[in-house]
């Protein structure tokens, strides 16, 4: 069904229903892949869907990222009410959306211009959200908005807004150069009223990360917006490999099916040398993506932006290897009857969102700044620690 609802931009509701029945969706496989000691199943379960097609996993997978987002910052009864709620139980399918992204702010969450502000018992939301996943059908929204605008992405809190909540709707629904097959739309907050437990993490926790804040104590931490981001990048990277797989394995079909006496050598040879190029560069893609997700999950610090690494390289994989096997196949690739012309356009946005190739080159090398430096001054507090009699530059053991 993927063609017609890359035509349709239509919810694919029979598909996420059969992927509830297969295990590929709900409650149940969170819990699994959640207990993976490894981290590695939800990768396979990323790139998988995605050789399918990518509009369709992210919709059976469009709840993820506000189930993440409560996870990350939510206590542990608003997990127990509010995760169940982005799948659904039983057969009843539900959506969530997690709602970050502004106009004007792109990739930068600090300049969330989305406020929520305590009137009595409740918290009022104001502001717009673009390019939202599930947005303005979704059962639960989490809204990520400014609540002291001075404090930058510290001053910020997240909030869980129930599909329904007066002030809460839909605005307009974007049509997409791929993934058509997801449901992308503004997400339009007026007045929304939300009562006091729906304030991810708590009204205390937030009043103490506040008062950290603005006395300038560091509290160590990004904000929850880009922690939950964090977490993901590596399934963003698996999933746009998924792509770059399924373009890979149709071509070399495709070839296979062309009768080599037609093909002069030296084109034989070039092409032979795209398609391992092509093997190589996925293959390398996929290490990055595995071991990042190793790392998050085995509590490994990523201090050298290895999830920024893994989105970024698999995002650029995804694109060159789509654009380069159509220039392999030939004018066919530019038809709608060529799968090629699908993974094409599907591919792009993995170079866009969740931080677009340029946001991550730049996280990376802020990192990898960062973490060269305290590689100096713990090498610095070796030698300071030296025994008097151990030549310059020597390391005092450990």
């Amino acid at each position: 069904m993927a063609a017609r609802y890359d035509r349709e931009e239509g919810v694919p509701w029979e598909a996420i229903a059969a992927a509830r029945e297969w295990g590929l969706h709900g409650v149940e496989l969170i819990q699994r892949l959640g207990t993976d000691p490894d981290g590695i199943i939800g990768c396979i379960y990323s790139e998988e869907l995605h050789w399918g097609c990518a509009g369709i996993a992210l919709a059976i997978q469009g709840g993820s990222l506000a189930a993440a987002g409560i996870a990350s910052s939510g206590t542990p009864e608003q997990l127990a009410r509010w995760v169940p709620e982005c799948y659904g139980l039983g057969d009843e399918i539900k959506l969530g959306a997690y709602a970050v992204t502004e106009a004007g702010a792109g990739s930068d969450v600090r300049s969330l211009r989305t406020t929520a502000r305590m009137e009595g018992d409740e918290w009022v939301l104001d502001g717009t959200k673009v390019f939202i996943t599930n947005g303005g059908i979704a059962d639960v929204t989490v809204v990520v908005a400014t609540v002291d605008r001075e404090l930058g992405h510290r001053g910020q809190a997240s909030f869980v807004v129930p599909k329904g909540t007066p002030g809460l709707s839909m605005g307009k629904k974007e049509s997409k150069l791929g993934i058509r097959a997801s449901h992308t739309a503004e997400v339009v907050l007026e007045g929304c009223r939300v009562p006091m437990d729906n304030l991810l993490g708590g009204y205390e926790k937030l009043q103490r990360r506040l008062e950290r804040a603005r006395s300038g104590e560091s509290t160590g931490r990004s904000s929850n917006a880009l922690a939950t981001f964090e977490l993901t990048r590596p399934l963003v990277g698996a999933s746009a490999l998924g792509i770059a797989q399924a373009a890979y394995e149709w071509t070399f079909d495709y070839l296979e099916d062309k009768s080599a006496d037609a093909v002069p050598l030296l084109e034989q040879q070039r092409i032979q040398q795209v398609l391992a190029d092509v093997a190589t560069e996925i293959e390398a893609a996929r290490l990055l993506v595995w071991r990042a997700a190793w790392m998050g999950r085995t509590g490994t610090p990523l201090t050298g932006g290895q999830g920024s690494m893994s989105k970024l390289k698999a995002g650029d994989v995804a694109m060159w290897a789509t654009t380069t096997l159509m220039d392999v196949v030939g004018p066919h690739a530019q038809t709608t009857d060529c799968p090629l012309e699908k993974w094409f356009r599907d591919a792009k946005i993995y170079q866009i969102f969740e931080g677009t190739a340029q946001v991550q080159r730049l996280v990376i090398s802020r990192m990898q700044r960062a973490e060269y430096q305290q590689r100096l001054r713990e090498a610095a507090d070796l030698v300071d620690g030296a025994p008097a009699s151990a030549p310059r530059g020597a390391i005092a053991p450990a």
